[in-house]
């Protein structure tokens, strides 16, 4: 299965990092091809809201930044997982990019080859969940229709053991 991993931390050794290398050790052991992309380290500019990409571009976005390579990683994507710390009740900014970014490639259906989701999260609040939880059930498993692996976060008992458990059950 070739999973694509979108890290959205800044930090390269934090809860974050640590939880999506635990993944994609697993997975790869497991015989799966994950592909890592730390978002924050790419040049991905907001969704201009132009509808390009719903007329002329035929899917494709306007915008040729760094979000080309996403896009192409996404194209034969089984599984998409998102990595990020919650800064102010919500995933990070170049996340939230990267998700609206997405309408050209994810609208109005995802890839037929795309079924899964998973979420892995960082707080140093255990109650800061809620908006990136809301993203997670509402735009990839509601919308989208994509089977949930789970959300997972740093103030889960044996987190990074659990993330490692899911990724052999693949």
């Amino acid at each position: 299965m070739k999973i694509l991993v979108l890290n959205a931390s800044p930090r390269p050794d934090g809860n974050t990092a640590k939880m999506t290398a635990a993944f994609c050790e697993e997975a790869q052991k497991h015989g799966h091809n994950a592909v890592c992309l730390n978002v924050c380290r790419m040049n991905i500019k907001g969704c201009l809201a132009c509808e390009y990409c719903h007329g002329k571009g035929q899917g494709a976005c306007v915008q040729k930044d760094d979000m080309q390579t996403v896009y192409s990683q996404l194209k034969d994507t089984e599984m998409l997982v998102l990595a990020s710390p919650i800064y102010y009740h919500g995933i990070t900014g170049q996340l939230k990019c990267v998700i609206d970014r997405f309408y050209s490639a994810l609208y109005p259906t995802a890839p037929k080859c795309l079924k899964k989701i998973a979420m892995f999260l960082s707080s140093g609040d255990d109650d800061m969940y809620t908006g990136a939880k809301f993203s997670y059930d509402g735009d990839f498993v509601g919308y989208l229709g994509l089977e949930g692996c789970g959300i997972f976060t740093n103030h889960d008992k044996d987190v990074l053991e659990k993330i490692r458990e899911m990724a052999a059950s693949l």
